[in-house]
């Protein structure tokens, strides 16, 4: 994995920015602490951080392309794993390629120069690249099928600028961190817009597109969507199906040639992973798993509405079961509220990671000490949003109403945090309207199937929203939490061949035992115990330590008792001091800390990444 950089300007010569153009790469640094590279032209600066996973000598950065006269024919800066680079080499020599090097860099590149633009299509893995094309001057800028991997740009008056993260663009003088309304409201609401980057003038490349930049401006193409498509697979096919497809990808996705984990929770999806790795181990000893907790949360586990059972016992069963070298990550509660690891998490999000506060930082520390053993981890992230694994896919209320389903009663509390925001900023803000006009536009782009009974008509929706509009919050933590220790996280249930059969599935067969994630307990559930194929789904664990939100309300105290704090104007200041004053006898509802997090959070970003709201 890497950290990849740009700046086109058609009117200017950038070989005279090499200071700027090594500003931007040098913030990559944490995606790519192996090597950099920086390669320029007349209208070009391409910059390139290493994490070296494949052909560890040879798949250096910027990567370019000669002509048998030493001409530069195109110039690749690329982020990600192309799973299926072999076979494509394998067809790319036939053609008459020739190859320097062992690495998935080189096999895109040439890939490029033999299909153009189109090689995305051909490219099975997790990835964002940007190629200039130094024959007709022009970029092309592509990103993988479901945004696994993060690619911004930012249009000048003359070209882009383009980054793994928006601090790559932000380095440049040309970009500036400014918000506006909307952007603020995508901030605080638990719903992503594809290719909406929250600050003016930055966008993302969206999932499964690439955007073409000329001197004429910029150039939109999808290569990629969800599809309807009808499945007349019977239901023992179709389990059939889904496990080979599951033991093709772990496989295709253990090829690395510095160490690799798992990370292992204990629930089925994490477990399914770990056990299909534990297979394909090929004898070079057994899977390294981690999983984590808090320190002393073993002994005051409480069930509470969402988490029924303590991870630690069925992690545990499930190595053994496999054989697996695995080890427990202990988080100090107190760690999580330590500001550098707060002020780490900020720098490596450029946004208040708003929701689910406490994980951002308990994330960051488990990544952190994994680094230490390996630097290629698997993990089960999507597998609920394809296999319909959350709560809101088996309720009628949830399934039935006018919006997305995470943010209706039943489920909006656990991303809920604008208690404490001015009433007065809210309604200019008007968020309920700004999700309302986000569900239109998402529910029009849900590809139709004719004929399609109602009931399999809405879930299909139902998926899709959570695949497009959900699943992209948990891969940017994933992918921010783990870039910045340098560590690649790699997600098989996002393999685009899983998610377009899966998601054309029926329904029925989803949910063909009553339970939730049906189809991928049955094609697996000979790898697993039984325990773990029967345990009821279990989201990542948050803290139970009442010192954690007791150390949350000692900052908001400082923050409210500080004139100059950046998010004071944003706040309701009464009722931030009657919610301290309310809660000072009572530190462990972890569910009410949303609009306490929300407000520490927007505080630092304001402050220390200097953001201008525009309101």
């Amino acid at each position: 994995m890497c950290g990849i950089a740009g700046w086109v300007a058609f009117q200017r010569d950038l070989t005279q920015e090499r200071t700027t153009a090594q500003a931007m790469t040098d913030t990559m640094a944490c995606r790519g602490p192996d090597a950099e590279g920086l390669w320029l032209d007349r209208h070009v600066a391409l910059g390139h951080r290493r994490l070296s996973i494949i052909d560890l000598e040879g798949g250096r950065q910027p990567m370019a392309a000669l002509s048998d006269s030493g001409e530069t024919l195109a110039v690749l800066t690329f982020c990600g794993e192309v799973y299926n680079f072999r076979e494509l080499r394998t067809e790319l020599t036939s053609r008459g390629h020739r190859f320097r090097t062992r690495s998935d860099t080189e096999v895109v590149l040439r890939g490029y120069l033999e299909w153009g633009a189109s090689v995305a299509e051909r490219l099975r893995g997790m990835f964002a690249l940007g190629v200039w094309d130094a024959r007709s001057e022009e970029l092309i800028l592509i990103r993988d099928r479901m945004g696994v991997k993060p690619l911004y740009y930012y249009p000048t008056a003359d070209g882009v600028l383009f980054g793994s993260e928006p601090k790559a663009v932000f380095a440049n003088p040309l970009a500036v961190r400014r918000v506006g309304a909307e952007g603020l409201c995508e901030a605080l609401d638990m719903v992503k817009t594809p290719e909406h980057a929250v600050y003016t003038g930055l966008r993302e490349v969206g999932p499964g597109r690439l955007v073409r930049i000329t001197a004429s401006g910029a150039h939109h193409t999808r290569y990629w969507q969800l599809e309807a498509r009808e499945h007349t697979d019977g239901l023992a096919t179709t389990v059939s199906t889904v496990r080979g497809l599951l033991e093709e990808i772990v496989d295709q996705q253990m090829v690395a040639d510095v160490p690799l984990c798992s990370l292992l929770s204990g629930g089925l999806d994490s477990s399914v992973v770990t056990a299909l790795a534990a297979r394909a181990g090929g004898g070079d000893g057994p899977v390294r798993s981690f999983s984590v907790d808090f320190a002393g949360d073993p002994d005051r586990f409480q069930p509470d509405a969402v988490r029924g059972s303590a991870d630690a016992p069925f992690a545990r069963e499930l190595a053994a079961h496999v054989g697996a070298d695995h080890a427990e990550v202990l988080l100090d509660s107190q760690e999580l509220s330590d500001p550098e690891v707060r002020a780490a998490v900020l720098r490596a999000t450029d946004l208040p990671p708003a929701f689910w506060g406490d994980m951002w930082p308990s994330l960051y520390l488990l990544f952190r000490e994994i680094r230490r053993h390996s630097t290629v981890a698997l993990s089960g992230e999507s597998a609920d949003e394809l296999f319909g694994g959350y709560r809101w896919f088996h309720n009628p209320a949830a399934i039935g109403a006018d919006t997305f389903p995470w943010l209706t009663s039943g489920s909006s509390r656990y991303f809920g945090g604008l208690g404490l925001l001015d009433r007065g900023l809210l309604d200019k803000l008007d968020i309920p309207e700004y999700r309302r006009g986000r569900y239109r536009e998402a529910l029009a782009e849900v590809p139709v199937l004719p004929g399609e009974d109602p009931v399999e008509r809405r879930m299909r929706e139902i998926t899709y929203l959570n695949l497009t509009r959900f699943v992209q919050t948990l891969l940017d933590r994933k992918d921010r939490m783990s870039m910045a220790v340098g560590l690649e996280v790699r997600v098989p249930f996002c393999d685009h061949k899983l998610v377009e059969y899966v998601f054309n599935t029926p329904w029925a067969m989803k949910k063909h035992d009553g339970r939730e994630k049906s189809l991928l307990r049955s094609a697996a559930s000979d790898l697993l115990p039984r325990s773990i194929v029967e345990r009821v789904k279990t989201p990542y664990p948050a803290t139970q330590d009442p010192g954690y939100e007791a150390a949350l309300r000692v900052e908001l105290a400082r923050v409210l008792a500080d004139a100059n704090a950046p998010v004071l104007p944003l706040l309701d200041k009464d009722r931030a001091r009657r919610a301290l004053a309310r809660q000072a006898t009572d530190v462990s509802r972890s569910y009410d800390r949303g609009g306490l997090e929300m407000a520490l959070w927007l505080n630092r970003w304001l402050g220390e990444q200097n953001v201008t709201l525009d309101l």
